[in-house]
This record gives C-alpha cells, sequence and structure tokens, in this order.
C-alpha cells in the first residue's frame, strides 16, 4: 500500500511530523510497534506532562553541533504549542522556571494530538513492527507485522533508548547506520548519579534526604533539590548535572548557596561557643546529612562532636570552603531504564536543520529524540520534539 508520508514513532515528534503532513494534504500514515500511542507523553511530568517552557533558546541543549536545534525551535516557538493547548481548551500552569504542566492529566496532550490526527486524515498502524526498510529508486519500501507498505518520505521518530519498559529501543540509529549516517555515541542523559559500588555505598545511610543546592558539572550549574537514594543522588539539580556529565568527571555541590557559611559560623562560635558543629548545621541542613557531611569532610579534626569554641577560626575557613565546594565522583549513572532522554543520537551535521532531511538519502527524516539533540529538564525535550517535527512535516 502506497503512502506519501510513512512516520514511524508515535511519539510527541512523530505526531508532531504527521499532523503537519497530513494538513498539507499528504496522504500519511503513522507506523508503531506499541499498541497506544504517546505513553511517555503520558508518564511525564508525574502524569502532568511538562509539554513545554516559556524560555527556550539553544543554550538549553547538548550537541556536537550547538546551533543546529536554532532553526526548527525559532520556526516554531513554545508559543507556538502553547496556542494549540489554549485551542484546545487545556488547562496549565507555570510551575517555576517557565516549565508549564497540565492542569489535569498529560492524556489531554496525548487526546488533543490524537484529534489533530483525526482531523488531518492520519492513519495508524498501531501494534506493527517494522522488519526491514529499503530504498528503490524514489520510493521506500516497509516490511511489517501487518504487510508491506511504500512511501517516498520516510520519518524515523522512534526516540532513543531510555526507559525500555515504554518499548524504546536503539531502532532509529540502527536505520541511520543502514543509510551510511554517522552516529554521535549515545549516553542516559537526565538520570540520577550513583556514588558506588553497591557492596560499597557509603551515601546509603542518606537515602530520602533532600535539599536545596547548587550542582555543577563541567561548567555547567544548576540550582535545584537533590535527593539522596539508596545508590547514590537523584533530584532535579543532579538530573540536569548528568546531562554534562562524562564517566570520570567530578560534580561539584555548594551545600549552602548564597550563604557565606564562614561569617556564619564565626558569628555562632562567638555566641554559642558549646555548641557543636554538627547541631549548628542541623539548623540549615537534615540531621542525618549534617552527622554524615561533619564525620566524612573532617574526620581527622573530628568536628562533628567538637564544640565551636575548639575550633581554630583557620579550621572553620576550610570547612566553610568544603560546604560550598563539596566534590564527588559518581561512579555512573543509573542507567537507560531511569533515564529521562538519551544524549547522542544521529549526527546533526548528516541533516539539514531547515527541514531534519537526511544530505545522503533524499526523502529520509530523523526527529526528535533520536537526533544528536538533548535538551535539559523542564520541557526542552518535548519542545524539541513539537520543534523538529514540525519542521519536517512543512516538507515531508
Amino acid at each position: 500500500m502506497f503512502y506519501d508520508v510513512i512516520v514511524i514513532g508515535g511519539g510527541a515528534a512523530g505526531l508532531m511530523c504527521a499532523i503537519q503532513a497530513g494538513k498539507r494534504g499528504r496522504r500519511t500514515l503513522i507506523i508503531d510497534h506499541a499498541k497506544k500511542i504517546g505513553s511517555k507523553i503520558i508518564i511525564s511530568g508525574g502524569g502532568r506532562c511538562n509539554f513545554t517552557n516559556r524560555q527556550v533558546t539553544s543554550e538549553q541543549y547538548v550537541s556536537n553541533n550547538p546551533h543546529f536545534c536554532t532553526s526548527a525551535l525559532s520556526r516554531f516557538s513554545p508559543q507556538d504549542f502553547i496556542e494549540w493547548v489554549k485551542k484546545h481548551k487545556i488547562k496549565f500552569h507555570e510551575k517555576k522556571l517557565g516549565q508549564l504542566f497540565c492542569d489535569h492529566t498529560a492524556k489531554d496532550i496525548v487526546q488533543m494530538l490524537i484529534r489533530e490526527c483525526d482531523r488531518a486524515h492520519v492513519e495508524m498502524g498501531l501494534g506493527c513492527s517494522v522488519s526491514g526498510i529499503a530504498k528503490n529508486q524514489e520510493q521506500f519500501e516497509i516490511k511489517t507485522t501487518q504487510g508491506d507498505f511504500v512511501s517516498s518520505s520516510l520519518v524515523i521518530a522512534t526516540g532513543g533508548l531510555s526507559i525500555p519498559k515504554l518499548g524504546a529501543s536503539g531502532f532509529g540509529y540502527k536505520i541511520a547506520k543502514q543509510f551510511g549516517l554517522q552516529m554521535i555515541p549515545t549516553h542516559p542523559a537526565l538520570d540520577g548519579f550513583m556514588l558506588g559500588p553497591l557492596k560499597n555505598n557509603f551515601f546509603e545511610k542518606l537515602a530520602g534526604v533532600s535539599m536545596e543546592c547548587i550542582v555543577s558539572c563541567n561548567g555547567e550549574s544548576f540550582r535545584e533539590n537533590i535527593l539522596f537514594t539508596h545508590k547514590g543522588v537523584s533530584g532535579p539539580a543532579a538530573l540536569q548535572a548528568s546531562l554534562y556529565w562524562n564517566k570520570g568527571d567530578v560534580v561539584t555541590l555548594d551545600l549552602l548557596p548564597a550563604f557565606n557559611s564562614y561569617e556564619w559560623l564565626l558569628k555562632n562560635k562567638k555566641l554559642r561557643p558549646r555548641l557543636e558543629i554538627k547541631n549548628l548545621l542541623s539548623e540549615m541542613w537534615p540531621m542525618r546529612f549534617s552527622e554524615f557531611f561533619c564525620q566524612g569532610q573532617c574526620k581527622e579534626e573530628g568536628f562533628s562532636h567538637r564544640p565551636l569554641q575548639e575550633i581554630k577560626d583557620k579550621g572553620l575557613e576550610l570547612f566553610s570552603k568544603k560546604i560550598h565546594a563539596w566534590q564527588i565522583t559518581p561512579w555512573d549513572t543509573v542507567g537507560y531504564q531511569k533515564a529521562e532522554v538519551t544524549r547522542g543520537g544521529v549526527d546533526t551535521h548528516e541533516l539539514s536543520s531547515k527541514t531534519m532531511e537526511a544530505k545522503k538519502v533524499k526523502g529520509l527524516y530523523f526527529i526528535g529524540e533520536v537526533v544528536d539533540v538533548t535538551g535539559q529538564l523542564g520541557g526542552y525535550n518535548f519542545q524539541w520534539a513539537w520543534s523538529s517535527g514540525w519542521a519536517a512535516g512543512q516538507v515531508v
């Protein structure tokens, strides 16, 4: 059966592309091995879907080609998607830092996209697995479990390796390699850090402790909460830093951001000289972390159980510096099973930034997470999906 456009992948990017193609009168088919579309949309944002961010620039994205995403993001902006949401009367709110969430449920976004697909006469082949793709002159031949299909344009929108329980796979990378496109190595991203092999994890006693700090890695810093887990450190600030982390890199934490801890320690040394430093710090941190930090960072001085009056000013100064620049070297990240996105993918130098078409293969397009464009936490990856899908949808 012939279609003008076949989109493989029924996630955010694939749906947007299919809608745009259908609106242009192109006969369009979405193929997805899942029986229901939009599963990653539904679980996102704690079930509320952080569908975009009001402030989007190329600065929030990681890629070997940093400015590749600019064209698509500028041509279909967050405001453009917000207008869609408003048109469908979906109520939403701004949580923080420009992040927009549905008031009710992420299913509202999926239903909006399904309605738009219906209006654009987009057909869907769900529960359909692709077994092979070939290009014959000007057409693509796609073999599937539901028969063979032919199209003049083929769009790969199959996402990355993150959250395999939702059906994530390396299918898109396999197709890119089949057609000779270069790849940027992939890694799990927006993912928690593991701070040591499980048999030797000194941080396990902190599980459940949450605190605000600034987490920095490779020149990027994020001020939000962290959460200690049985395996290491998670929470928004840690997830953000993981996007810039490579194995062996040091991660630095400012545990009392925008606060002069040295002056505070000296002041309390005068006012409350008999107070133990761990008890003083428990006024700023959870007690479990205060004890852990004092014992671990100044074990040789015995800070944990010593009153302030017994600690020299120089010792407090050094201790203060550790508070604002606590360095850890993660053993690894948790991995693809929990990572929100996959960093790396199809090399953007292989694609047109305006159309997302492969320069080497006419009619072949790659959009969304499968491409080497990865956004920070906060709605940026959804916006890349909408924008890249929209860009390809104008020309397929």
